[in-house]
């Protein structure tokens, strides 16, 4: 079923946290190593203009359809990061614009996030956007993964509001990218080719690109190893399957092979 933009235009909004208590984080703070993990979302969530932003310097943006989808996409994902700035703040780390500008400089000018990059790949290939919309609908799959899986290890209310909210916003954008990701694979083999040899060339976990890699490997081993973490990454896994023209690709197996 075609993704109803209309009415996502309408219902988009800012995260709703009015009535959470983000000072229950100082009585009943999060363990130290799901306060990481949280860092580590944080951090994502907040690089999304980033990501945005080279976006735009693709094909991506000669559609109405997605440039609309995109703008929304990256507001609700902004007020995300805020929000997870609050859990830290109760934890005295700091979050939000501090934190954001230190991982900037970090980061600075590295060819894997430079949109000229993005702009070679986009030239390269007419199915870039179904590579695009494949990669998006992936990328919301595990952060939804994420976050089932790190509401369950910390059992903290509080948190379990919070990510429930959070996942309630993230299942929209899981529905817009899956809606176009299978427009675009089911009408074109050389799509599901050129697709399938871009995901498993390039994929890796949200966030691995632009995190220090012994980030993801804490994330990865907290939140995807054990009976239940591997049943959240089989069950992505699963779905990455059902895609056209992706089944074996078995990115989540992988990931937990490298980083796990």
């Amino acid at each position: 079923m075609r993704f109803d933009l209309s009415t996502y235009k309408q219902t988009a909004d800012r995260l709703d946290v009015d009535d959470i208590d983000f000072d229950a984080f100082r009585d009943q703070p999060l363990a130290p190593e799901h306060l990481r993990c949280l860092r580590y979302m944080h951090d994502v969530e907040n690089h999304t203009s980033c990501y945005l932003r080279n976006l735009l310097n693709t094909r991506a943006h000669h559609d109405p359809e997605i440039t609309t989808f995109l703008t929304l996409w990256n507001h609700e994902e902004f007020w995300h990061g805020e929000a997870l700035a609050r859990v830290l703040a109760a934890h005295d780390e700091p979050g939000g614009t501090p934190r954001v500008a230190s991982m900037r400089r970090r980061l600075g000018w590295r060819i894997d996030t430079s949109p000229v990059v993005w702009m070679a790949f986009s030239a390269m290939t007419r199915h870039f956007l179904a590579v695009h919309m494949t990669f998006g609908v992936v990328n919301e799959w595990t952060t939804q993964g994420g976050y089932v899986r790190l509401a369950a290890e910390a059992r903290h209310p509080v948190l379990d509001e919070l990510l429930r909210r959070i996942m309630r916003q993230e299942g929209t954008h899981i529905a817009f990218y899956r809606s176009h990701a299978m427009e675009r694979l089911e009408v074109s083999e050389a799509a599901r080719r050129t697709t399938r040899r871009m995901v498993r060339a390039l994929w890796s976990p949200v966030g691995a690109s632009v995190m220090p890699e012994a980030e993801t490997q804490h994330l990865v081993r907290t939140l995807f190893s054990g009976p239940d973490g591997v049943a959240v990454a089989e069950r992505i896994d699963r779905r990455v399957d059902a895609l056209p023209g992706l089944t074996g690709l078995g990115l989540m197996a992988g990931a937990r092979a490298r980083y796990g």
